[in-house]
């Protein structure tokens, strides 16, 4: 992931600043413009024309998206949380049936591969922080990223705080403390229709003040029928 968390984040995905983690709050995370106000409202910029970004009418409403990543991503302890994974091999951890969420870093880069399901849209954060209001108007001042699939450009989601509700496992790298609490989500995002069968690249760069994050995925869609 690519996320920060103002309590601790990405894309993708760290989480409190990974592609997609970054942030802080009541329950911190590691994940991962312009002035805001101190409490923005929640935003997003619609994707270009040309980009493959999935129907508005398949899309997670920005509270659903990131509160459900959040809780994806602070679902594991270290040995098995997919921020903290280095090629892949945790990326299909409490991935819930209806998307496939990929994730950032804690900072830096890794090289992952994935295997997706057949059918399953795909979402994640360039860039990300779970915190308070204050804690996302500062970090969305800087934020910026980009997203790639297949060699094709991928316009981002820009969330500037959204009130979201995270549920944390024990011992997760993600959060500063266990059990459910609420904070303000932001960052950059992206949500994907379900992609063809067969071998996808997909670049993820995220970047917030001196926090980035560089995925690299090679991601395997299987068949119909055969996941």
């Amino acid at each position: 992931m690519s996320s920060r968390t103002g309590w601790i984040g990405i894309a993708a995905a760290a989480v409190v600043a990974v592609a997609g983690c970054g942030g802080e709050g009541d329950g911190g995370s590691r994940a991962a413009a312009s002035d805001r106000p101190s409490e923005p409202p929640p935003s997003t910029s619609s994707p270009s024309a040309s980009s493959p970004s999935a129907p508005a009418a398949t899309r997670l409403s920005p509270a659903d998206l990131q509160g459900r990543w959040w809780t994806w991503a602070a679902s594991e302890e270290t040995s098995t949380n997919p921020v903290a994974d280095e090629d892949g091999r945790s990326c299909d951890r409490n991935q819930p049936d209806d998307v496939w969420f990929l994730a950032g870093t804690f900072g830096g880069q890794v090289e992952r591969a994935c295997t997706v399901p057949s059918g399953r849209p795909v979402a994640f954060p360039l860039i990300n922080l779970v915190g308070g209001a204050a804690d996302c108007a500062d970090f969305m001042k800087t934020a910026s990223g980009t997203a790639s699939l297949d060699g094709r450009d991928i316009s981002p989601d820009r969330h500037l705080g959204t009130t979201i509700t995270v549920t944390a496992a024990p011992g997760n790298p993600v959060t500063d403390s266990s059990g459910r609490f609420s904070g303000t989500g932001c960052g950059l995002w992206v949500q994907l229709p379900p992609l063809e069968a067969g071998k996808h690249t997909l670049k993820i760069r995220g970047r917030s003040a001196d926090f980035t994050v560089t995925v690299d995925y090679a991601l395997t869609v299987a068949a119909p029928g055969t996941v």
